[in-house]
């Protein structure tokens, strides 16, 4: 059961793998994206259609006719990626190797719907992986296993979280033999260093100059390549955006919160509370990213003028 592009990697990983059969795959219904508003299916359901798989796509997990058609697989276990709804008792209890999920924090520290985004917004040196067998509860289920990866200061959430896929689905397969046979003791969550890293909003993108330069560059980072963090351009009759895909952090400037201080072919430097961002990849609404000084090219920007 997944829906995201995180459980991609343990769907294919178990596929690949001889000793399981892979019967179904779950997942959510196709949503309407893109600028036409077309239906997409979602990442799971092309890689199971790929692999051949049966592909059910539940309005509601907890819908009867779904966990009637569910128990008609007889499943042994469930695995469960970046699904996106809260399970039921019901569904839980249907398996009888119950159910293990992929979480792609080192709980109890970021349960919910954004563990990567949150990580990098708050600045932690290192993440992983835990496998839990899981409760209705929100990601409170006792541990199996955990690996850690630090958090490299390149590192965006697309980066990070193609290396968390990849080592959910290593921890996964490393993990289920042990489960099965009984050598792999469930441990309870520790009650403490508990957090909620709750859903991303596009409204979370917005840069406030007046942050320091710092947790704007973590920003930039923790919300690339969605929902992307963006400011206003000055002028014009009404405001354009500007998506900033990457920055690096510029010490010893001093300026008014959004106010630029140079723009040129090595990016646009722009003040903050505490020092100052620069700008290195961007896009203006309606665009296409560009390094900056291509785009300053097109779209000059003068020192004094302030973003917003």
């Amino acid at each position: 059961m997944g829906t995201a592009e995180l459980a991609c990697e343990s769907l294919a990983a178990l596929c690949a793998h001889p000793a399981f059969q892979v019967v179904a795959a779950v997942t959510q219904p196709d949503r309407p994206r893109g600028r036409n508003l077309l239906p997409q299916p979602p990442p799971v359901k092309v890689l199971a259609q790929r692999e051949g798989l049966p592909v059910l796509q539940p309005e509601r997990a907890r819908a009867a006719s779904f966990l009637h058609e569910l128990q008609d697989y007889a499943p042994d276990l469930i695995v469960v990626a970046a699904y996106g709804q809260i399970l039921p008792q019901t569904l839980l209890d249907l398996p009888r190797h119950g159910c293990l999920n992929v979480h792609a924090s080192l709980l109890p520290q970021y349960r919910g719907a954004a563990p990567i985004q949150w990580a990098l917004l708050n600045g932690e040196s290192e993440t992983g992986v835990t496998i839990m067998q899981m409760d209705a509860g929100l990601d409170t289920g006792p541990i199996l296993a955990q690996r850690t990866t630090p958090i490299e200061p390149g590192d965006d959430a697309q980066t990070l979280h193609n290396r968390l896929a990849a080592l959910g689905a290593t921890l996964l397969l490393d993990t289920i033999p042990g489960y099965l046979a009984g050598q792999i003791r469930p441990r309870p969550q520790p009650a403490q260093n508990a957090s909620y890293a709750r859903k991303i909003t596009r409204e979370d993108g917005h840069m406030d100059w007046h942050k320091p330069a710092e947790t704007l560059h973590r920003q930039v980072r923790a919300l690339t390549p969605w929902p992307g963090s963006y400011t206003r351009l000055p002028g014009g009759p009404k405001p354009v955006l500007l998506k900033i895909w990457s920055a690096t952090i510029e010490p010893h400037h001093r300026g008014a919160p959004g106010e630029v201080l140079h723009a040129g072919k090595s990016g646009i430097v722009v003040a903050c509370g505490e020092n100052a961002l620069r700008l290195l990849d961007v896009q203006r609404e309606g665009g296409r990213r560009l390094p900056a000084g291509a785009f300053l090219a097109g779209h000059p920007l003068s020192p004094g003028q302030r973003l917003g």
